[in-house]
């Protein structure tokens, strides 16, 4: 019975860790209500230059004249000149997606015409004035099975208000007689156009360039970036969210990482148009990812040490700390190989990041065929506080080493304090090390955004669990 329980809870937790996984992201997207209004103006620009290239079909019928009898008439080089929607609004729906409202929009067309009966002939030019043109749109958002946003038109409906029609001709006075059946023929056209060219621009220019958000990123030849949705995007009352896994991953051989993300507590925050929460998970993934490749490992040598320091690695260098090593090894230059000794974990508070990495420092004597013979291993804890940079498009960062806990796991040359090691190991770290680590660093990986798309007006705030980054974007 006991062994089932066991079994049972084992299950249970199991269970439960993969609905931890699957309900918190790794990283969140915020699109405020400031970010939607430029978005729908970036959008609304797009879809004016598409209804200017609407193309309206010629068009002819008759009409009865008194004595005369009934006149046949034809419109046609319908030509479209401009069409203008000056005032717009775009409005979330939660749970649903986005409605795009237009109002007040207006067009003019050029065209030919021609009329007909026995021996009246008339042909001329009109213009067009199509008025008081309001336009609604919804648009419904999804995800593909890659994990990529999708947009679709829900639904689209027009009313234009008012046509307006001047012709000119010798006849043109003929007009007037049929002026209301050619401009309601004409506002039926127009009105049948208009939902086609929106819904034609949604999934040919709309729903291509959001597939351009990257699902994953290749980092380096170690790891790669996973930021597909993990489930649909949600429309607030006041904002657009987007839950993305956030995970780095190995490009050898990828497997679940042995914690799930926190949940974040993501603030109400609008100065921006645009948050992002980059969630402790994230970075130690990438820590995960590292570390289990065998990744962070460093080595340090007698010519990596900058000129103006007045030190070599070597073991006369030690003489005074290690009296055994100059003795059994006089005059020889020393490599040390530093690796992790388990994953870094990054903790993120309100206001700080900080680590608190544990390392193995491997010392070698190099001898003069290049082989190497080790002679002592420490154990090194250190407290090293972190700094995330974000710049337009990426995100990195940099270490500062703090206090620095020195052990002796294993020594070939006898037993020493490795409290007298104290102060150049500090110097190898902080020296030579960690400049190597940063400017790593410092490249960053790429945050998930679509084409073409730069952020400024950044802001950068440790919260708990989370590293919330506020912008701007502008579409260039």
């Amino acid at each position: 019975m006991g062994t089932r329980r066991l079994a049972l809870a084992a299950a249970v937790l199991a269970v439960c860790t993969v609905l931890a996984r699957a309900t918190n992201p790794g990283f969140v997207g915020r699109i405020t209500v400031k970010g939607l209004d430029y978005a729908r103006q970036e959008g609304i620009a797009a879809l004016q230059k598409e209804l200017a290239k609407l193309k309206l079909p010629d068009f002819s019928g008759s009409f009865k004249v008194k004595i005369i009898g009934r006149v046949r008439y034809q419109f046609h080089s319908l030509n479209l000149r401009n069409f203008q929607l000056p005032s717009s609004k775009i409005t979330p729906i939660p749970n649903v997606g986005l409605k795009v409202f237009v109002t007040n929009a207006f067009a003019q067309l050029t065209g030919k015409w021609r009329v007909k009966k026995g021996f009246i002939r008339d042909s001329g030019s009109f213009d067009l004035k199509i008025e008081g043109v309001s336009i609604s749109i919804g648009l419904k958002l999804g995800s593909d099975t890659s994990g990529r946003p999708t947009i679709t038109t829900s639904e689209c409906s027009n009313h234009i208000s008012k046509v307006r029609v001047h012709i000119s001709g010798r006849f043109g006075w003929l007009y007037n007689l049929f002026h209301k059946k050619i401009e309601s023929s004409l506002r039926k056209a127009m009105e049948s156009k208009i939902c086609g060219a929106v819904t034609s621009s949604v999934s040919t220019k709309l729903q291509p360039y959001l597939q351009t958000l990257p699902v994953t990123a290749k980092i380096d030849k170690v790891a790669g970036i996973d930021y597909s949705l993990i489930t649909p995007p949600v429309a607030t009352a006041q904002t657009l969210d987007v839950n993305l896994k956030g995970e780095f991953f190995s490009l050898a051989h990828r497997s679940p990482v042995p914690f799930a993300p926190p949940a974040l507590a993501f603030p109400m925050d609008r100065d921006r148009m645009v948050y992002f929460g980059a969630s402790s998970y994230l970075f130690n993934t990438a820590g995960f990812v590292y570390h289990t490749a065998g990744a962070l490992v460093f080595e340090i040598t007698n010519d990596m040490i900058p000129k103006q320091f007045q030190f070599h690695l070597n073991t006369s260098a030690f003489s005074a700390f290690i009296p055994k090593l100059q003795e059994m090894y006089p005059d020889k230059l020393m490599k040390l190989r530093i690796k992790t000794s388990s994953a870094p974990f990054l903790t993120i508070t309100p206001g700080n990041l900080s680590l608190t990495p544990v390392v193995d420092i491997q010392a070698y004597v190099i001898l003069p065929n290049s082989s190497l013979i080790p002679v002592f291993l420490l154990s090194v804890t250190s407290s090293v506080s972190a700094k995330i940079t974000v710049t337009s498009a990426r995100i990195g960062g940099t270490l500062a080493l703090g206090k620095m806990q020195l052990s002796l796991k294993h020594s070939d040359v006898g037993p020493f304090s490795v409290q007298l090691l104290q102060a150049l190991m500090n110097f190898s770290g902080s020296s030579i090390l960690l400049p190597r680590i940063n400017a790593r660093l410092k490249q960053g990986f790429p945050l998930p955004l679509p084409a073409h798309l730069q952020l400024s007006s950044l802001l950068i705030q440790p919260r708990q669990n989370f590293l919330l980054v506020g912008a701007d974007v502008r579409y260039q």
